[in-house]
C-alpha cells in the first residue's frame, strides 16, 4: 500500500457503500475535491463514524488508489454542531457544501474555497447575522473565486447605491473580514434578487438542498 498522505479538508457529502463502508467527498486544501472510501465507518464504535460525516473539518490521513482514496484516520477540529441544531441552519449548511461541490475540482489548490466554506459556516452560527445575507455573500464570493461573478454589476445604476457598495465590498473583502457587516432589509432583498438572477443564468445546476431551503424559509 502507498504511503499515507495528510490533507486538510471538509467532508462535503457521505453515502453508504457496501454493508458497512462510506463513500465520502472531501474538499481539501491541497488536492481540491476528492472521493474517498471509509472502510467500516458505518459500524458502531468505528473511529471514522463521526469523521466520515458532512460538516467534519480537520486533517485526514488517506491512502491514494488508482481511482479513489481510502480514509485511514482523521483529526477533526470542528463538526459545526451548532449549524446542525435546527432544520433551517442545516439546510443552509448543506446548500453551502453542495455549492462548493459544484465548483470543486480534483488536483487543484482549493485553499480559498475551503477557507470560504469554513468562515461561512462559522457565520451561520452567529445569531447577529441573517442567514440569507450569509448565503448571498457566500454565493457571490464563491463565484468571484472561480472567476464567474460579473463584477460590472457594481456599476448597475438600476441598483441602489447601498446595494452596489455591498456587492463591491463582498467582491474585494478578504475572507477574514467578509462577515463583518449587516444591511437593511431593502438592500438584502435587492441583493437577493440580483444574485438569484446571476446564479440562475451562470450556474447550470439544480441544487436539491436549495429546493428544500426555499420551501421551508
Amino acid at each position: 500500500m502507498s504511503q499515507g498522505i495528510e490533507l486538510t479538508g471538509m467532508v462535503l457529502s457521505a453515502s453508504p457503500s457496501g454493508d458497512y463502508d462510506k463513500r465520502v467527498v472531501l474538499l481539501t486544501k491541497e488536492r481540491g475535491k476528492i472521493t474517498a472510501f471509509a472502510r467500516g465507518a458505518r459500524r458502531q464504535g468505528s473511529t471514522l463514524l463521526a469523521a466520515a460525516s458532512p460538516f467534519s473539518f480537520g486533517t485526514f490521513t488517506l491512502y491514494e488508489g488508482r481511482t479513489a482514496y481510502t480514509l485511514a484516520s482523521a483529526d477533526i477540529s470542528n463538526y459545526f454542531e451548532k449549524v446542525k441544531e435546527n432544520l433551517e441552519g442545516a439546510c443552509y449548511g448543506f446548500y453551502f457544501m453542495e455549492f462548493a461541490d459544484y465548483y470543486g475540482q480534483e488536483n487543484l489548490d482549493a485553499s480559498m474555497m475551503l477557507n470560504l466554506l469554513y468562515v461561512s459556516l462559522l457565520a451561520l452560527e452567529r445569531d447577529q447575522l441573517p442567514d440569507q445575507l450569509v448565503r448571498y455573500v457566500f454565493e457571490i464570493k464563491m463565484m468571484v473565486i472561480n472567476g464567474e461573478f460579473p463584477q460590472d454589476v457594481i456599476y448597475d445604476e438600476n441598483l441602489m447605491e447601498a446595494t452596489r457598495y455591498t456587492i463591491q465590498y463582498i467582491v474585494q473583502a478578504p475572507l477574514q473580514k467578509l462577515y463583518t457587516f449587516v444591511v437593511k432589509e431593502d438592500v438584502l432583498a435587492q441583493l437577493g434578487r440580483m444574485q438569484d438572477g446571476i446564479r440562475g443564468k451562470l450556474v447550470d445546476h439544480r441544487f436539491r438542498s436549495l429546493d428544500i431551503l426555499e420551501k421551508i424559509c
